[in-house]
């Protein structure tokens, strides 16, 4: 059976941004056929790779294999993706398994026809081939994009920085507190800043209202 993208995926999305709909897909993976779709109702960290075989992209798979159990404690997914076909794939978690003695747990979707990858933007225009850039996606439960983070083919992303990026989105996803530079679980937020004069004049707290830390949630 072929990969069998639908609507909206047959349709280019360069600018997909922040808060956008992630689009939609059905196709092929090591776990059988998937959907986008299949994924709502919990976050979902959707992420591309240049190639099966490739030094980086399987220092990326072993590690984000051993910290699966970390992302399922925050309710969240994992779903890769590559131009590669689905027998390439399934020989790489193969290797993989034999290699570093990590069983990839997760689906590996296939591309060969891109049309996933440039819905995404994850195919990269000025590239010399068709390698699919280091592209992450975390997309909430309701299917919309919350960050989008790329990396170039030569560079590994980190995974305890995603790992935290994920806890961050969560922590901020209703839109009462943010959080502040290198934060981490169990550090203080930051309440988002008073709109109106009423608010800043009615203010009793001893820091700025524009700065003020907040327990995590």
């Amino acid at each position: 059976m072929q990969t069998e993208p639908i609507s909206p995926v047959n349709t280019p999305h360069p600018s997909l941004r922040i808060g956008d709909r992630a689009p939609n897909f059905r196709a092929r993976s090591t776990l059988g056929d998937v959907s986008l779709a299949d994924y709502r109702g919990r976050w979902l960290m959707f992420f591309s790779h240049p190639g099966d075989f490739t030094p980086v992209c399987t220092s990326e798979f072993v590690a984000i294999a051993r910290a699966a159990d970390r992302f399922a404690a925050m309710d969240c997914a994992l779903l890769g993706l590559s131009v590669d076909s689905l027998y390439s794939h399934l020989a790489w978690v193969r290797s993989i398994r034999d290699s570093f003695g990590v069983t990839v747990p997760f689906p590996i979707v296939e591309d060969p026809s891109m049309a996933i990858g440039r819905a995404y933007g994850m195919i990269d225009e000025t590239a010399r081939d068709a390698s699919s850039i280091r592209s992450t996606y975390f997309i909430n439960p309701e299917g919309i994009i919350r960050s989008i983070v790329w990396y170039p083919a030569n560079v590994g992303r980190s995974v305890e920085e995603l790992l935290r990026l994920l806890a961050a989105l969560r922590q901020t996803e209703d839109g009462s507190v943010m959080s502040p530079e290198g934060w981490r679980p169990g550090d203080a937020l930051l309440m988002s800043p008073v709109q109106t004069q009423a608010e800043v004049l009615a203010e009793t707290r001893p820091e700025q209202p524009w700065f003020c830390r907040k327990a995590e949630k």
